[in-house]
């Protein structure tokens, strides 16, 4: 077998979660014993009455066994579908940036997916790109601490950030804000180009698949992220230098199904690496977010980071926001079938909605 060639330098960083550091380096500040986290209606007051989300955090406990029946019956019934799709934007970044690509997940739910990314590449070409995962949070940019320490580290290498799919494309506007202005600033010329698994917001510029179905990870939250919480920018606990933060939930360990669904995605790859992969990436549109603009015109909604498109969104408002009601595009679609369970046991209300092109949106309760 060729000699697995190794492109990674060495970087002296604490392990943090539950992934190898073989798999991923998280560029995050422990805050476990810092921050203590919000029910999710105190969460959703004060998030509406004007206090930033990334300044708290939800409480996160065991998941329950209906959630955890979902993970495995939707990664058992799509592992497929997602390792092939994992194969098509790992084929695309080689094609467009070469093998010595830096890639850069964007924490938590593009964690995972740069994984498998990482894992497809080192398959197929022998080859260990490095793999970081960095945080970036709507309204507040991407980590400009973390994002000069990979300059630092990796001043020839091609940037590739990564995420698990788009909603309605929020996190892409981010990322380009925040990169332009670090270009700007350093006069540098890093890439801002993201891929996804899935994208059905439109608006990647490399994706696996542009259908909007749920990927296992959208189900649990840090019990399949490594352990990981959702990151926090809150200057009453990080100074000027830190990394953003997070919180390590080592107590949630005995229901950790993180590596079981990378390995499992994984074991996947043999029996596809010998595919041809021809696959045309079209231009971003943003259709997704014009179709967001239009249900809230519709529903008169104030603010639009009430509406929360795609399956993977839409599962999120119903596991961890305080939903509205819910859109379906078509009810017989199997792709929401665990939206209708979830929105029934929580007694919240679906309509039929036939003009979008996602399967499913979530609307989020406005507590004003």
């Amino acid at each position: 077998m060729e000699r697995v060639k190794l492109f990674v330098k060495t970087v002296h960083t604490k392990s943090f979660g539950s992934y190898s550091n073989k798999d991923v380096i998280f560029l995050l500040k422990d805050i476990s014993d810092m921050l203590h986290e919000t029910s999710t209606m105190d969460k959703e007051e004060q998030i509406q009455s004007g206090k930033h989300y990334s300044e708290m955090l939800p409480i996160e406990n065991e998941p329950s066994k209906e959630y955890t029946n979902l993970f495995f019956s939707s990664l058992h019934s799509n592992k497929l579908k997602i390792a092939e799709a994992v194969q098509v934007i790992a084929e695309e970044i080689i094609r467009q940036k070469g093998k010595k690509t830096l890639l850069v997940s964007l924490a938590r739910a593009g964690t995972p997916i740069g994984i498998l990314v990482k894992r497809y590449i080192l398959a197929k070409y022998q080859i260990s790109l490095p793999h970081y995962s960095v945080s970036i949070i709507r309204g507040r940019g991407i980590d400009e601490n973390a994002i000069n320490y990979l300059r630092k580290h990796y001043p020839d290498y091609e940037f590739q950030f990564i995420d698990g799919w788009t909603g309605k494309g929020a996190i892409k506007l981010e990322l380009d804000q925040s990169l332009q202005t670090i270009n700007q600033t350093n006069q540098t010329n890093i890439s801002n180009s993201i891929a996804v698994l899935a994208d059905p917001g439109q608006c990647a510029d490399i994706y696996g698949t542009r259908e909007d179905f749920l990927i296992p990870n959208a189900c649990l939250n840090a019990t399949v992220s490594g352990l990981i919480s959702r990151t926090v920018m809150n200057r009453d606990l990080l100074s000027s230098k830190d990394f953003h933060g997070a919180k390590f939930y080592q107590e949630l360990s005995p229901h950790d199904v993180s590596n079981y669904f990378i390995d499992e995605i994984s074991a996947q790859f043999e029996s596809i690496l010998g595919n041809t992969v021809s696959f045309k990436m079209d231009e971003p549109n943003w259709s997704g977010l014009r179709e967001v603009q239009s249900i809230q015109k519709m529903l008169k909604i104030k603010d639009k980071n009430l509406i929360k498109p795609g399956v993977g969104e839409t599962t999120r408002v119903l596991l961890r926001r305080v939903p509205w009601k819910i859109l379906v595009r078509d009810k017989m679609d199997k792709n929401v079938s665990h939206i209708l369970l979830l929105a029934k046991e929580r007694k919240v209300p679906v309509e039929e909605y036939h003009l979008m092109s996602y399967s499913c949106c979530g609307i989020i309760k406005s507590i004003k």
